[in-house]
């Protein structure tokens, strides 16, 4: 006897916490829809992260992507991860039609990223809906503030939605709230809503595991321990039975909407103690959903014992929980903290997973900078703290080197973060520079002069007062002024006919730089073969040193802006010039690189500490 196809004689559809590609392309999935009564799947990072780690199954199909080159870890994930839920979602189409809508669904979770942004998960879930281009894929969405508004906004454009980190009654009442309204919104814009399908997803064992542990150190409430759980999850069922027999779901119903199912989450048991299928057996209702792990699901298979449960002792139920308050449990403190500690722990489960996918996290090599220490008054030390925290649940570090525009204003930032991997392109480009280096040495030039303004020569003068004159090698001198004072100051430094000159201008254009290189050019008896220029390709610049027949030209990152340009040829051709060692700085500079890349947690990397 298979206990598990009973359960939809209950009213209960069984849904299965768990994807891999072999589960699919085996016919394991298809066999659990014929034989188990399987209605559903969902997925979530942590999920996959132990699909594409731990099996031979998306070996091929990753060392190719992460072979392009071009493709964040980010986007390697959903590149291997998009086609798995549109394979399932064909597998469970016959439930889908079968069922007019109501089950058949599998789910794809927005990045845990945007648990805290409205507007970013709105479109994230926008974009991998239409990306599946399934009528039965969910995208799951997090009960938190910020996701509820997207929950109603989504639901109101016809999007499927599988709400989760739901603890509280609260936040479920406000769930159900978003989506009446936005089913209202979809009828009143047109859309059909029988097509539209939704379930909230309540959490279930997490709530013992925290509870139990408060109460272990309360004496005298022992009889409490592993029952907060099932009375959250009965008193909040009876508040759906409340809220979608009113009057207003009513009319909605009468338009063929669907009911907000509640979906049983986490029903794996934690506690030994416990029996395996406790959050199954004591569940069991009309018009919810129990998504269970591989092994609950096997467990129930073999010895469950289905009846209606759900609805039994409602009233027992509501006294455990004045019961909890009266032994000094803070329920909301409680639902609260779980939230927060659920947000997070989705978002580190997905570091997890962007790590396993980006190769510069597998190289063995660890970083040489492991922070940084410093002691702060405690207001300060916890607005840090703070912004820490905010870094690390926002996956900001991961998101930062996907060149991912959002984690400033979301325009056109990503344009201008090409200073990320301008360390990898020099060091390939090193041979140059050290050619540079010795072509000036060998010139017999006593000075260098940079002509700039602004970001263009920030870092030269900051190396120059650095690292000072080095032997065998011209001493650099900036000059970033048009006062005639300053210029006559830093001529009788130098010697015209042992100078070389650097004119370093990003866009070619800019006025002071080409006042400069126009004055000493003259000065020079307008000879190119001691001007070196740096500007971006295709600029004024260019052609006004390939008509004047500079010594060299060297190309700036048009995606490198001028105050961030300091590794770029802005910073490291007068480095050369002056006989720095570009090579060790460039290799001292890839431990800072290493330190602050992204496969290092928030709390631990440098750049955001």
């Amino acid at each position: 006897m298979n206990h598990l196809q009973d359960l939809w004689r209950y009213g209960q559809s069984v849904w299965l916490e768990y994807i891999r590609r072999s589960l699919i392309s085996s016919g394991e999935l298809k066999r659990h829809v014929e034989e188990d009564g399987l209605r559903g799947v969902t997925s979530n990072p942590a999920i996959f992260e132990k699909a594409m780690t731990g099996s031979e199954d998306y070996r091929a199909r990753l060392e190719e992507l992460q072979k392009r080159g071009n493709l964040s870890p980010i986007q390697i994930y959903e590149e291997l991860a998009v086609p798995d839920i549109q394979d399932a979602a064909d597998v469970l189409r016959p439930v889908y039609e079968e069922s007019k809508a109501h089950d058949g669904y599998i789910s794809l979770e927005c990045s845990p990223y945007n648990a805290r942004n409205t507007q970013a998960t709105l479109d994230e879930a926008r974009r991998l809906f239409k990306w599946v281009a399934r009528p039965n894929v969910m995208i799951k969405v997090p009960a938190t503030d910020e996701g509820i508004p997207a929950i109603e906004q989504l639901i109101s454009e016809g999007i499927n939605i599988n709400v989760t980190l739901l603890f509280a009654l609260e936040y479920y009442e406000r769930v159900a709230q978003a989506y009446i309204n936005g089913i209202e919104k979809l009828v009143k814009n047109g859309g059909d809503p029988s097509k539209v399908a939704s379930v909230a997803s309540f959490f279930i064992s997490r709530i013992d595991s925290l509870v139990d542990k408060q109460l272990a150190a309360k004496p005298g409430h022992e009889g409490l321990m592993g029952k907060t759980a099932i009375a959250n999850a009965k008193v909040t069922y009876h508040r759906f039975k409340e809220i979608f027999c009113s009057q207003r779901w009513k009319a909605l119903d009468a338009k063929g909407a669907q009911r907000q199912r509640l979906l049983w989450a986490s029903t794996g048991t934690k506690n030994p103690k416990y029996s395996d299928v406790l959050y199954v057996e004591e569940l069991i209702g009309p018009e919810t959903v129990n998504t269970m792990p591989p092994a609950t699901m096997d467990a129930f298979r073999d010895h469950g014992k289905p009846r209606a449960s759900l609805e039994e002792d409602v009233e027992g139920a509501f006294e455990t929980m004045d019961q909890l308050k009266k032994a000094g449990i803070d329920m909301k403190a409680v639902t609260d903290q779980l939230q927060a500690d659920g947000v997070k722990l989705f978002a580190e489960a997905f570091d997890q997973l962007l790590n396993s996918l980006d190769t510069r996290c597998k190289t063995g090599i660890k970083p040489k900078l492991t922070g940084q220490s410093y002691k702060l008054p405690k207001e300060a030390d916890a607005a840090v703290q703070k912004t820490i925290a905010d870094w690390a649940g926002a996956g900001k570090v991961h998101r930062l080197w996907a060149h991912d525009a959002t984690v400033w204003t979301g325009k056109d930032e990503a344009q201008w973060l090409g200073w990320l991997g301008i360390t990898d392109e020099q060091e390939a480009n090193v041979e140059q520079l050290t050619a540079l280096a010795k072509d000036v040495q060998q010139g017999g030039f006593d000075h260098a002069l940079l002509l700039g303004m602004g970001g263009s020569s920030l870092c030269p003068e900051v190396l120059s007062l650095t690292f000072g004159r080095q032997k065998g090698f011209p001493e650099l001198h900036v000059l970033d002024s048009t006062d005639p004072s300053q210029i006559r100051a830093i001529e009788k430094k130098i010697e015209i006919d042992k100078t070389i000159f650097i004119v370093a201008s990003k866009s070619g254009s800019t006025l002071e730089p080409n006042i400069f290189k126009q004055y000493f050019f003259d000065r020079a008896k307008c000879d190119g073969s001691r001007f070196i220029a740096i500007t971006d390709p295709g600029s004024k610049m260019q052609q006004v040193a390939e008509r004047d027949r500079f010594r060299k030209v060297f190309f700036g990152q048009p995606s490198i802006g001028g105050r961030y340009s300091a590794l770029s040829n802005f910073g490291i051709v007068p480095a050369a010039v002056m006989g720095l060692d570009v090579k060790k700085f460039l290799d001292r500079t890839q431990e800072m690189v290493c330190a602050c890349g992204s496969c290092v947690a928030a709390d631990k990397n440098p750049a955001s500490c």
